[in-house]
């Protein structure tokens, strides 16, 4: 398998530290608003990577974090008790695990599998506080002279600042987290963050530079070793991640004597109508709204189907084409079960992948040339039942459902059944069933005017009859 690692800015070959074992970690959310199509779209990728992985032997340990205190939760939620004059506002704390319930939800709904651990960054400070004691020590961080408790990163102390961006410090802007007023250069970054009299008392710790929170940065490299040691296989993350975040996590993790990530893997963002989203441009679409818009499987299709370091452009009309994408999967595998039920070839789901469908997702996690064999197979399978070769139907069918099983794409699988319309559907099967049986008994006695009228009648109520040598199957108009 080959990754594009974004810090060597070139397809590498796969090798993971440990033999039959991956260690990857992900940027998870920032809990101070909910989550937008972005949010999914950046989950999605690494589950999908995953899920790749795992297929492939590995065992594979995902660490996805919460950063829950940051400087615009503490905003926001100051913002809700000036909103409510100071009476029924919403504590930090409270704001933060909110909001990481949706982002739950929404992981959920898109068939996300959850991560193997998902710290939180206020039950990680003890570990932050020892990488910043560690680095002071070495000469790459600094206490502020002016008593505000802050602790910078001193970027000028460490040679490699901007490997993973190709930049020269000297093109960088400053760095806007934190009171510049302490800093010997305005490009340092802060590792840790003085408590200022107008945050809450309860998003302070204390530490040997006073009481205080951490940075952003420093958040992620103490979780990571926390969970996956110093030093790992994967570290992913949306693009706009790249500078500050990860920059500076590589920047804070080495000048710490970690070695940390092997591969850095970057997905793509996601744009409206051709616009990256925005709260200026009022066009960002929040992952509930998106997922009510269509089946959650559509949007996963939606989401899942570009090459993972493109830009998706949402559109009119692109769930509908995913939905149709879908509706081809669908059909061909239900086709089959219904056609080789009761035979020798009976379907039976299977495990094993095209070669083609295997050398797609090798490369650089391939999804576009991966959903072609697998719309192909579709394609060929159709032609074999049409045929009447059963043989090679059912090995079609056992493609598919492997394929589609990797990609977390059956629409058979339980994840998306719903049982909500059971009744409704039972009653509604009862009544199709009777007015099939009639249908027969008119064929049957070469009634052809009252067999058309009953099909007539039934479409007209939006239900597809297919006649199969099994008899005859009925099916909702899509």
């Amino acid at each position: 398998m080959q990754l594009y690692d974004s810090k060597a800015q070139e397809l590498r070959d796969f090798v993971p530290l440990v033999d039959g074992a991956v260690g990857m970690y992900v940027c998870g959310p920032t809990v101070q608003s909910s989550p937008h199509i972005g949010h999914l779209r950046s989950a999605l990728v690494y589950d999908q990577l995953r899920r790749w992985l795992a297929y492939s032997g590995y065992d594979v340990t995902l660490v996805r974090n919460v950063t829950d205190i940051d400087d615009k939760i503490l905003v926001n939620s100051a913002a809700s008790f000036e909103q409510s004059a100071g009476a029924g506002g919403e504590e930090w704390w409270a704001l933060a695990y909110r909001y990481e319930l949706e982002f739950t939800a929404g992981y959920n709904r898109l068939g996300i599998l959850p991560p193997t651990y998902e710290p939180r960054a206020t039950a990680s400070i003890q570990r932050m506080q020892q990488i910043i004691a560690s680095l002071i020590e070495r000469g790459h961080a600094y206490a502020a002279a002016d008593g505000s408790g802050d602790v910078y990163f001193d970027t000028l102390s460490w040679a490699s600042y901007g490997e993973l961006t190709r930049q020269r410090v000297d093109d960088m802007a400053p760095a806007a987290d934190a009171d510049p007023r302490g800093k010997r250069d305005p490009r340092d970054f802060a590792l840790w963050k003085g408590h200022k009299l107008d945050e809450p008392v309860s998003a302070s710790w204390e530490s040997p530079w006073g009481a205080g929170r951490p940075g952003w940065h420093i958040e992620c490299s103490a979780m990571s070793a926390s969970y996956l040691g110093e030093t790992f296989d994967i570290h992913g993350g949306g693009l706009d991640l790249r500078f500050p975040h990860h920059e500076n996590e590589l920047a804070q993790s080495g000048a710490a004597g970690y070695g940390f990530a092997q591969y850095w893997v970057h997905n793509g963002l996601v744009h409206v109508n051709g616009q990256k989203m925005s709260k200026s441009l009022g066009n960002s679409i929040f992952a509930a709204d998106f997922l009510e818009m269509a089946r959650p499987l559509v949007v996963r299709y939606f989401l899942g189907a570009a090459h993972y370091r493109s830009t998706i452009d949402y559109h009119e009309g692109a769930l509908e084409e995913a939905e149709a994408a879908l509706e081809r999967i669908e059909g061909f595998l239900d086709r089959a079960q219904r056609r080789l039920a009761g035979t020798r070839f009976e379907a039976e789901a299977g495990t094993e992948v095209p070669e083609a469908f295997r050398a797609a997702m090798d490369d650089d996690l391939s999804i576009p040339e991966a959903l072609a064999v697998l719309h192909e197979t579709v394609r060929a399978g159709n032609a074999a039942l049409d045929a009447e070769d059963l043989g090679a139907a059912a090995s079609g069918y056992t493609q598919v459902t492997a394929m589609t099983d990797v990609l977390g794409i059956n629409p058979f699988a339980p994840q998306w059944q719903t049982t909500t319309d059971a009744p409704a559907l039972a009653a509604l099967g009862a009544l199709v069933d009777r007015l099939l049986a009639e249908r027969d008994e008119a064929r049957t006695s070469k009634d052809y005017a009252r067999a058309d009228g009953i099909r007539a009648e039934l479409a007209a109520a939006g239900i597809v009859i297919e006649d199969t040598q099994a008899g005859a199957h009925w099916s909702l108009e899509q």
